[in-house]
């Protein structure tokens, strides 16, 4: 067994430092997933890891040791870290001893396979890893059939938005595309599409998000782009504060959950 890597000036520890810069990542085709449950949702998804950084001083339970060995078995080379080292890779202000590197996934909307009665997320220009996250992870817990990322300013493949999605990238199915592509593939499948926006009339709760349906969430400065706007019909979230929308994450939610209500009322379960 190699000696664990303890400095901070190791080549492998900057070229793992280096994967924070979106560049080096699509250069490189790798992407870093970091923590325990992110890590075994990953591996559990079936996706190949590379490599697996392990520090068992920052280890925070007793299941550590079978998700590397299960890791390894599937092909992932396990290398030690000292703590410092590992400290100066992590992303996380805690960092739980666990990081792996793995082959960016294939997500093109081809790839994509649906229900007969879909519910799709849309997403455009989100510039935040945290909103970005957040959003596969509402997905997850809404059942959605897939997430599309439109002109994604923050990649999916972001290790805050693989910490802040607590590993659904790994579980929700995921398309990258541009929006003219997003929208021409929605309509070809028949899919009615929900745009939201402040300055809609009709309030969410009263859209029919009963049949194929795809709600898009625009950027969080600017909102969906007038593409979108001219190709969906408007819905938005109405508020009786001084505020006039809602943080993006919790836009998608609000819209999601009103699809998965309205869709349990009428006896229809999310994805049927």
């Amino acid at each position: 067994m190699h000696e664990p890597i303890t400095s901070v000036t190791n080549p492998l520890v900057k070229r793992l430092v280096k994967l924070r810069n979106r560049r080096e990542r699509d250069e490189s085709g790798v992407f870093l997933i970091e923590g325990f449950r992110e890590l075994t949702r990953a591996v559990d998804s079936g996706l190949v890891v590379r490599e697996v950084y392990v520090c068992p001083d920052l280890f925070l339970g007793d299941h550590e040791d079978a998700l590397i060995e299960r890791a390894v078995a599937g092909g992932a080379e396990r290398v030690v870290f000292g703590s410092s080292a590992f400290r100066k890779v992590s992303y996380r202000d805690r960092p739980e001893g666990l990081i792996g590197l793995a082959d960016q996934f294939p997500a093109s909307l081809d790839g994509l396979s649906l229900s007969a009665n879909p519910l799709i997320l849309v997403v455009e220009s989100i510039e935040k890893p945290g909103n970005l996250g957040t959003m596969l992870r509402t997905a997850d817990a809404a059942g959605v059939d897939a997430v599309i990322v439109c002109e994604p300013t923050t990649d999916p493949f972001n290790p805050n938005v693989v910490r802040a999605s607590l590993g659904c990238l790994f579980l929700v199915p995921l398309a990258i595309s541009s929006t003219p592509e997003a929208i021409d593939w929605l309509a070809e499948r028949g899919i009615r599409t929900f745009s939201a926006t402040p300055a809609a009339v009709l309030p969410h709760w009263r859209a029919d998000f009963r049949g194929p349906s795809a709600i898009a969430i625009g950027s969080e400065q600017y909102g969906l782009t007038e593409t979108w706007l001219q190709n969906g019909e408007l819905i938005r979230i109405p508020m009786g504060g001084q505020v006039d929308s809602l943080n993006a994450a919790m836009a998608a939610g609000v819209a999601l959950f009103e699809a998965v209500r309205q869709r349990s009322a009428a006896g229809l379960d999310p994805g049927t």
